[in-house]
């Protein structure tokens, strides 16, 4: 059918959504058409969770700004972030009350929620260097929080070596952190440890065989 946008709503009390056509040469990007769901149907706070969920097909997302402290995006507040999201050019969209909204690309829609981590001072790559030049001292293990480790690798010699270079594989691979459970600070773009875990409410796609 003809592609609709029901993907916004102007400020003011929860409404119904009502779509309108999208008039003759709009365009979507970050995503694919999904055939628009009458919010009304549902109560406001589903209405909005259905809201938040399906705007991401609607819209041109930037990039969030980087604090240069912390290499985490701008305002990160309990793991999340949020980045100005642009509908697409030459959209029209209309709220309950028959108010329509004309989009030309540059109107910020919603801001959209991103995951980011909760840093506290500690850097990988002071502690991988500290690990690799002084670990036998036990000054990555100071350096993370971990005095007493820290103290028991200074007067053993990093366990004669061994505890040193076991500690350096460790913080090289992430595996140890920081001792008060914040992440490394880690250039935004760099290289970064994403761990998987798979629980019972995962996900698990059929396998298709030949």
């Amino acid at each position: 059918g003809t592609p609709r946008c029901s993907a916004w709503r102007p400020p003011g009390p929860p409404g119904r959504l009502l779509p309108t056509q999208w008039p003759p040469g709009s365009s979507v990007s970050c995503g694919s058409y999904q055939p628009p769901l009458d919010l009304g149907e549902l109560p406001p706070a589903a209405a909005r969770s259905h809201l938040s969920a399906r705007t991401s097909k609607w819209d041109n997302i930037k990039d969030p700004k980087i604090n240069e402290a912390t290499q985490e995006p701008v305002n990160c507040t309990n793991y999340t972030a949020y980045v100005e999201c642009f509908p697409a050019p030459n959209i029209t969209c209309k709220d309950y009350g028959g108010n329509e909204t004309h989009f030309t690309g540059n109107e910020v829609g919603f801001l959209k929620p991103i995951p980011c981590r909760n840093v506290n001072g500690y850097s990988y790559k002071v502690a991988v260097a500290l690990s690799l030049f002084l670990g036998w001292l036990g000054a990555d293990r100071f350096y993370l929080g971990y005095p007493a480790l820290g103290l028991l690798k200074f007067c053993t010699v990093g366990f004669c070596g061994i505890g040193s270079l076991i500690d350096f594989i460790l913080i090289s691979m992430q595996i140890v952190g920081p001792s008060d459970g914040s992440s490394y600070i880690i250039d935004y773009y760099g290289t970064r440890l994403t761990r998987l875990s798979i629980t019972n409410e995962t996900f698990r796609k059929t396998q298709l065989y030949p």
